[in-house]
């Protein structure tokens, strides 16, 4: 009943973002042409046939009834838009955004394939602590997927043999449920694969997900190109939504996103993500891959993608385990995505997981199996015997798509450990437990280009620090308002950034983050590494926090977006040396 207690909060802040600004997103203004655009009306109530017939009559056609979030997917004439959005009963007007997978296509450079060494993430982030001492696993909880699709897979079905992937449906306009892309799949092992493939008395390494009992509930919502729409995800996180007591959906699981380009409170996909959330199922989505990008001249910060821009989701940035079982040297992977978010400059991402070269299951025949063979994993990565052996069973990629179904999957053991657990508690308790960073640099280079990239373990990089399900499980703290990730705010005459409350939760304390008693305190959140200059500035002196243009930029702290920031480094990111 918790959830019930901000609802008036979000239809305040909904509403009173549309009546501060126009009803037309900035991206259809000015637009005088008979050619229909794909868009996504938002309502003041559910839309109705009343509703749909209003559309009609500017030549819109009905595509997808979105009600989650109080809107429809329509095709509408250009010339049409501006006076629809002034219609009484419309709300806003947003493109349908095309967004795609977080994980970039990965050539592996200078070998025919993948000869290790083993990622170790799952066992990196204590895994498989939790399996062998608590007996936890993830068996009946439900994990939705939306991704590509998920194909049936030896790793993926149960002690009988029978599949665990219970549900698949395609939203994806005219393609059938499977993965002929890659994606999903190789996501779905790392959710929930066994490893039965890497598991016996010749083997050498297990290639196993986080919670290799739980059970997939496959929506596909991008194509066999890995691209997909606005409303593609949104009618897939609403049926989760439907679908959530027949399998007990519990956490929802989002490897995609697109550049932010507008406020979470008017953004659809943050919308519909927030009442998942509502709902009571743990949303995880990735931070994106742009880490690397400095077209804004900002060094990759800004760079959150959407709906990972949303203050009520768990957030993840990823790791680069470097080959090794150890966590310590452990470093940030350089084109994971860093806070904060453009337009609201929430603080993101809200912690971090293995996610950098990740073995994981192979789709044979998809178009990362056939573009990247060089990726397949040999044999001898996992099994003794002669070296040079092709794999099929296995792929390697990376990405911040690798790093949030590590924590879906712990957010599944958390769950099933204590079924009354809420997604702000699991959300809190992973953050506070989180591994915390020291103080410092890390230093990555592109296997292909050559270049070496500079990262700092800061609040905007690395969140509230690396993920240590153990710890999560251990803890035992009790949150009765909602999680949300905080805003960050830059005062230019005092040179200093602080944070401060998103909306007007209950959780928040007026001098410290989370609370004012010492359980959510701002230190055990994200620890003292991060704060520079006391609890709650967290401007540092380095030469990319320092006094450097950055955080005078409006490319952070203005009202600009970063919706025409550049693609191509989600084109050519393979991983981090």
């Amino acid at each position: 009943m918790r959830y019930l207690t901000i609802i008036p909060l979000f239809v305040c802040s909904f509403n009173a973002a549309y009546a501060a600004g126009a009803k037309l997103d900035p991206a259809l203004k000015d637009i005088d042409s008979n050619q229909s655009v794909e868009v996504i009306v938002q309502f003041r109530n559910a839309p109705t046939e009343t509703q749909h017939r209003l559309v009609l009559a500017h030549r819109g056609q009905l595509k997808e009834n979105l009600g989650i979030i109080r809107a429809a997917h329509y095709s509408v004439p250009a010339n049409q838009l501006k006076a629809l959005s002034e219609e009484a009963d419309v709300a806003f007007i947003a493109p349908d955004r095309e967004l795609r997978a977080t994980s970039p296509p990965s050539p592996w450079p200078g070998q025919n394939i993948y000869t290790g060494p083993p990622d170790y993430g799952w066992e990196t982030v204590g895994a498989n602590l939790v399996t062998s001492v608590a007996g936890l696993n993830g068996s009946g909880i439900g994990i939705a997927l939306l991704d590509s699709g998920t194909n049936t897979n030896t790793d993926l079905t149960d002690f009988y043999g029978r599949s665990r992937i219970v549900y698949s449906a395609s939203l994806v306009p005219k393609t059938d449920p499977y993965d002929h892309y890659g994606h999903g799949t190789h996501v779905s092992g790392i959710l929930a694969g066994d490893g039965f493939k890497s598991y016996g008395p010749m083997f050498t390494y297990w290639v196993r997900g986080v919670a290799p009992f739980a059970n997939i509930i496959s929506l596909k919502v991008l194509n066999d190109s890995g691209v997909g729409t606005d409303s593609s995800v949104i009618a897939g996180i609403q049926l989760a939504i439907q679908l959530q007591s027949r399998y007990n959906i519990r956490v929802l699981n989002l490897s995609l996103g697109r550049p932010v380009a507008s406020s979470y409170l008017t953004d659809p996909l943050c919308q519909a993500v927030q009442q998942a959330w509502k709902a009571g199922i743990v949303v995880v989505v990735a931070a994106g891959n742009d880490g690397r990008d400095n077209s804004q001249g900002t060094n990759g910060y800004g760079t959150i993608t959407s709906p990972g821009n949303s203050p009520y989701v768990i957030t993840v940035g990823a790791m680069n385990t470097v080959g090794s079982l150890t966590p310590t040297d452990d470093k940030i992977a350089s084109y994971s995505s860093k806070g904060p978010t453009a337009i609201d400059q929430i603080v993101k991402p809200d912690l971090v997981a293995p996610g950098n070269r990740i073995l994981s299951l192979n789709q044979i025949g998809s178009w990362f199996n056939k573009t990247y063979p060089q990726n397949d994993v040999a044999k001898e990565v996992y099994m003794s015997g002669p070296g040079g052996l092709t794999g099929s069973d296995y792929f390697v990629l990376s990405g911040t798509s690798m790093a949030a179904p590590m924590v879906s999957g712990a957010a599944a053991l958390m769950i099933q450990n204590d079924p009354t657990l809420t997604p702000d508690e699991v959300k809190a308790r992973l953050m506070k437990t989180a591994t915390k960073f020291a103080p410092g640099y890390t230093t990555a280079t592109d296997p292909v280009t050559g270049i070496t990239y500079t990262d700092e373990n800061d609040i905007f990089t690395v969140g509230a620090g690396y993920l240590n399900i153990p710890a999560a499980l251990q803890d035992t703290d009790d949150l009765d308002a909602p999680a949300l990730s905080p805003t960050a705010t830059y005062d230019p005459v005092s040179n200093t950034i602080t944070l401060g409350p998103t909306g007007t939760s209950a959780i928040w304390g007026t001098s410290a983050i989370w609370g004012t008693s010492a359980i959510w305190g701002t230190s055990a959140i994200w620890g003292t590494s991060v704060f520079v200059n006391g609890a709650s500035a967290i401007w540092g002196t380095s030469a990319i926090w320092g006094t450097s243009a950055i955080w005078g930029t409006s490319a952070i702290w203005g009202t600009s977006t970063t919706s025409d920031a550049s693609e191509s480094t989600i084109l050519t990111i393979m991983g981090d040396n």
